[in-house]
């Protein structure tokens, strides 16, 4: 199997004696989105935590194995942790903006670059917010409260802020689960257009938004990976005899 963008080698993760995530090896291709799929419980976003090492906050986390991005394995490196988490922006379920305005949501993570003074942010702004398809939703509200936005604006807030740091990679945890179908669709469209650009990992339950706009699928039941592949590959000819009987419903 060729190597992809992020590399996942032999991972296993616990915490305490709870065996989470299992042999895991998955192989993210680059400038793809790649979906996570299985029932809940079966560790998708326990995975999504591992990746940007948010999952070693918790006390009694113990976690063997390797996960290469480009090459380096970021378990085990003396860079700082921060600089890990920048290149892998993480979209939550549920948006959550930080409490100040629209524009200094979008700011924020520009000045985390060391990004400073009006002339330079001000154009940047506008073009994440544009890059998430909400410019010209909101560009007359500037300095309102970001809270004051829909949730699927306020959904996309989070994504624009989250690539004006800069990321290599995007991880999404079921983004739109929170969404109407209006706003659901419109967040599929950016995956689709950002993907040019970013490495997407995101974790959904729903099929049909699977076979909708995933170009590689990760099947995972209770922590293994049981199936990987083309999106076509996946849904019309799997393998696994899990595989199928996920398909067909038989467990959700």
């Amino acid at each position: 199997m060729q190597q992809g963008k992020i590399s996942i080698q032999n991972l296993d993760l616990h915490f305490g004696k709870h065996h989470i995530l299992k042999n895991v090896n998955i192989e993210i291709p680059e400038n793809q989105l790649t979906v996570i799929l299985g029932p809940s419980g079966c560790g998708k976003t326990t995975l999504m935590k591992t990746l940007n090492r948010l999952v070693e906050l918790e006390e009694t986390v113990k976690i063997n194995g390797k996960i290469f991005l480009d090459n380096e394995d970021i378990l085990n490196t003396d860079k700082d942790v921060t600089e890990i988490r920048k290149k892998m922006g993480l979209l939550s379920q549920r948006p959550s903006p930080l409490p100040m305005s629209i524009y200094n949501n979008i700011a924020y993570g520009l000045r985390i670059n060391g990004i400073s003074g009006r002339r330079k942010l001000t154009p940047l702004v506008e073009k994440y917010l544009r890059q998430v398809n909400l410019w010209d939703e909101v560009k007359d509200r500037l300095k309102d409260p970001a809270t004051r936005l829909s949730i699927g604006q306020q959904q996309r807030l989070c994504l624009a802020r989250g690539l004006a740091v800069n990321p290599e990679i995007i991880l999404a945890d079921e983004p739109t689960s929170a969404l109407d179908p209006l706003s659901a669709s419109i967040v599929e469209k950016q995956f689709a257009e950002l993907k040019k650009d970013y490495t997407l990992v995101m974790v959904t339950h729903v099929l049909r938004q699977a076979r909708r706009i995933a170009d590689y699928v990760v099947f995972m039941y209770l922590g293994e990976v049981i199936e990987q592949g083309p999106v076509k590959e996946f849904f019309e000819n799997p393998k696994m005899e899990k595989t199928r009987e996920y398909l067909k419903g038989a467990f959700n």
